[in-house]
């Protein structure tokens, strides 16, 4: 979208994590236009920007599946109802009209829409820094690895104690020329048997010891070392080609805490259609909060479809809540 323009949808939702990504395909099941807005630049939330290459256990018909391949299958089964995907854009202020919705963006874009259908997860979440990478966020420091392939090769150093710092140790172990893990403590975040995984691995990993600095190569200002200083030892100077800082995250609703919503622990109380308290606003995933609720990607899946059928008899009072299964569908 330029800007400003207008785009006008039957649903729109906010959040292309899995629960956002089945809605995407739901709505276009019951006939429905969609457009989905995200403040990441790629789809999946946070199995995208966490943990792609870690396996899945708990959802219905894949003994185990990994994030990146149940992203890709969300985003293949929506995209038959042609999304719109608004990336990397933030939703900012929800006002209401006469008949629906309208959702400013980040730039000034706004989309129009019978309904809202807020699928964020635990919110926007900001990767905490690395204090000596600054000024080399995407000249070689990155918080996620979309592509391990892109890493082929190359000296990779993550730098963080928790299971998203073992996860892509162990998933860039194959690929890369070298990897180190770099944990300013001696113990770990993770769960004991993936930091045992890594040792038995033979992955190097250096404790009690912080990186102080990151140091191009001289020609084209590429990076090609960090420096590390153990408590109490000698400073050690590493090759890297890429530094994967997983220091975790902050997160936040934002924007979303200013709609006029019942707000609880950064959760949206919704009914058990999945609406809010805001009319022609509903709630699915990790973001919403019933009594006895359990989050998990199948339970989103399932609040997803609630509240998209919900929406389908909002906008028309005609339709039937239960469309009848998928399968039966031409």
């Amino acid at each position: 979208m330029g800007s400003p323009e207008t785009l006008s949808v039957d649903v729109l939702i906010v959040g292309a994590g899995p629960t956002g990504l089945f809605a995407a395909y739901y709505a276009g099941f019951r006939g429905l236009s969609m457009a989905v807005v995200d403040s990441l630049p790629e789809t999946g939330g946070q199995v995208t920007a966490m943990y792609p290459e870690k396996l899945i256990y708990d959802v219905g018909g894949f003994p185990a599946v990994r994030g990146r391949d149940l992203i890709k299958g969300l985003v293949e089964q929506a995209g038959q109802w042609n999304p719109t995907y608004l990336l990397g854009r933030k939703a900012e202020a929800l006002t209401s009209t006469p008949d629906g919705l309208e959702m400013t963006l980040d730039g000034g874009d706004v989309v129009r829409a019978g309904a809202v259908l807020i699928t964020a997860g635990i919110g926007e979440f900001t990767p905490r820094p690395l204090p000596a990478g600054d000024g080399w966020l995407g000249r070689g420091l990155v918080h996620f690895v979309p592509a391990l392939e892109a890493h082929r090769g190359q000296d990779v150093v993550v730098v963080g104690g928790g299971d998203s710092a073992f996860d892509w140790v162990l998933a860039l172990r194959s690929i890369a020329s070298s990897v180190t893990l770099v944990h300013r403590r001696s113990r770990f975040r993770a769960a004991e048997s993936i930091v045992r995984e890594a040792r038995e691995a033979g992955v190097r990993i250096i404790t009690d010891a912080e990186v102080t600095a990151l140091r191009g190569n001289g020609t084209d200002g590429a990076l090609a070392e960090i420096e590390v200083e153990p408590k109490g030892g000698e400073r050690l100077v590493l090759p890297a080609q890429t530094v994967v800082a997983a220091l975790g995250f902050t997160a936040d609703l934002g924007p979303i805490e200013n709609w006029g919503l019942k707000i609880d622990h950064r959760s949206i109380e919704v009914d058990s259609t999945m609406a809010t308290a805001r009319e022609r606003v509903y709630a699915a995933g990790d973001v919403a909060a019933y009594p006895g609720k359990v989050k998990l990607i199948a339970t989103g899946f399932g609040e997803a479809a609630t509240a998209i059928n919900n929406i389908a008899v909002l906008l028309d009072p005609d339709a039937h809540l239960f469309p009848g299964h998928s399968s039966n569908a031409e």
